[in-house]
């Protein structure tokens, strides 16, 4: 259930931000680079900036937003109404039974959808290189493979695992955390986005320091 809610209805909204970030990307370096003389770059560059960074960055922000307010709201809801309470009286452990399947969901449906967000990054690219300069698509996809390396979707893949496991986390800590009063839970929501929004970034920036230093 919550990579249904978490993976699937969320492509939509993944799927147009990532055709709309590889069409700029590739106006942007298509009008740019030939002044350098650094055409040859274009591809090099779409496989960085999407795979490795905006592809799994972006996809975060929008699972963070759309269910990592979900899971605190959900969690802080059964908290005031003493729902937890019940799980425990009944034998039922509330973390394994509440907690982990939305980190598995929200783990699994990162992954997932990020490597939805590259391909459709990369699809946008392709379009727009079709009206500036219309190319087969086997030539382009070539040109693809040849500037992307393993460490590329690694890089990304690990992204995006750090990024699950954080979003999930945050938001069923913040979730957990209201009190008795029912006027927390939107607070908690809100709190679990900025405090996942924030640890994102320093990850991200961490990860690629680590990468690029070595």
């Amino acid at each position: 259930m919550q990579i249904l809610f978490t993976g699937f209805e969320a492509l939509a909204v993944c799927g147009i931000l990532a055709v709309a970030i590889g069409a700029a990307l590739i106006i942007i370096g298509s009008s740019q680079l030939p002044k350098f003389g650094q055409s040859q770059l274009m591809y090099s560059i779409l496989i960085i900036v999407i795979t490795r960074e905006l592809g799994p960055l972006l996809t975060a922000f929008v699972i963070t937003a759309r269910s990592g307010t979900a899971i605190a709201t959900q969690l802080g809801t059964m908290v005031v109404n003493h729902e937890i309470e019940a799980y425990i009286s009944v034998g039922l452990n509330p973390i394994s039974y509440l907690v982990v399947p939305r980190f598995i969901g929200m783990v699994v449906s990162m992954l997932v959808l990020t490597v939805y967000f590259n391909l459709f990054g990369l699809l946008g690219s392709f379009i727009v290189v079709q009206l500036i300069r219309p190319i087969p698509i086997q030539e382009y996809l070539v040109e693809l493979l040849r500037a992307m390396r393993v460490s590329d979707i690694l890089s990304g893949m690990l992204k995006a695992l750090i990024f699950g496991v954080i979003v999930s986390v945050v938001s069923s800590y913040q979730g957990f955390s209201v009190n008795r009063a029912s006027t927390e839970i939107p607070v908690a929501g809100i709190k679990a986005v900025g405090q996942s929004f924030v640890l994102i970034i320093l990850a991200d920036v961490f990860v690629t320091l680590v990468q690029y230093a070595g």
